[in-house]
């Protein structure tokens, strides 16, 4: 059976975790296919993608250690290396990603959304990374993305010193998710949302990911320059004139053609 599952419905992709005898914990093969998956997706007719798990228990309970417990130190590189792969395939996918974290997120389960452009929850949703009581630290960027993302590093600090997890009220009240739902409507509510993302102008949301990605790596001047690149880029496209006909016109319908 797949353990991770490809669908598609109009410009959106879903991607789901299918492990939850395991709670979609990652593990080679589950990385392996979660990384396929993006690869397989069709740039030209994709605007958005959904990232969540099977089951309504975890999104990804964390990494499997069981098949964790007796690498060696060049087995743990490898392991954390795939990870890193299969993170920077997400974060750095040219349209938006987004996570619909509909239980356990621990671990690189965390990691994982954290890779994902917006993160939503359910309402029993837990937020962690708990690998200091594992006796390792995160190995998928854990500590790297927390204090970016969240916009404190003493609470990102204490989070990580004490592995202690994070339900889904105190993760929309620190910036980790965006927004809480119940568990019955979580995936509609993300459905909403991407489809909301893919009635816009695919080439803009593409180079304003792309500008907004930068600001983690490159210092405020650099990154008006590339803004003001990919601004003047998007005049280039047919539809920055339909975009922009559409408003004057006042027309609602807007036929965007990704080019």
């Amino acid at each position: 059976m797949a353990k991770v599952i490809l669908t598609q419905q109009g410009y959106v992709a879903l991607v789901t975790i299918n492990r939850p005898e395991a709670m979609n914990a990652l593990n080679q093969e589950v990385i392996e296919e979660l990384i396929d998956a993006f690869d397989m997706i069709d740039i030209e007719n994709t605007r958005c993608v959904i990232l969540t798990g099977a089951d309504d228990r975890a999104f990804v309970a964390g990494a499997d250690i069981a098949a964790m417990a007796n690498m060696e130190n060049e087995e743990a590189r490898a392991f954390a290396e795939l990870g890193h792969e299969l993170m920077e395939t997400v974060e750095y996918f040219p349209m938006p990603v987004i996570a619909a974290v509909n239980g356990y997120a621990l671990g690189g389960g965390c990691e994982l959304a954290m890779a994902c452009d917006i993160r939503i929850a359910s309402e029993n949703a837990v937020f962690g990374q708990p690998e200091v009581g594992l006796g390792i630290t995160p190995g998928f960027g854990g500590t790297q993305r927390l204090p970016r993302l969240i916009g404190s590093m003493s609470i990102a600090k204490e989070l990580l010193y004490t592995g202690r997890n994070v339900r889904s009220d105190e993760a929309l009240r620190i910036g980790l998710v965006s927004a809480v739902y119940p568990q019955e409507s979580l995936l509609d509510e993300a459905w909403k949302i991407a489809n909301r993302i893919a009635a816009n102008a695919p080439i803009a949301v593409e180079n304003t990911k792309t500008s907004v990605n930068a600001t983690m790596e490159i210092g405020l001047e650099e990154g008006i320059e590339l803004e003001t690149d990919l601004f003047s880029e998007c005049f280039d496209s047919e539809d920055q004139k339909e975009g922009m006909a559409a408003f004057l016109e006042k027309r609602k319908e807007k036929n965007f053609k990704n080019r």
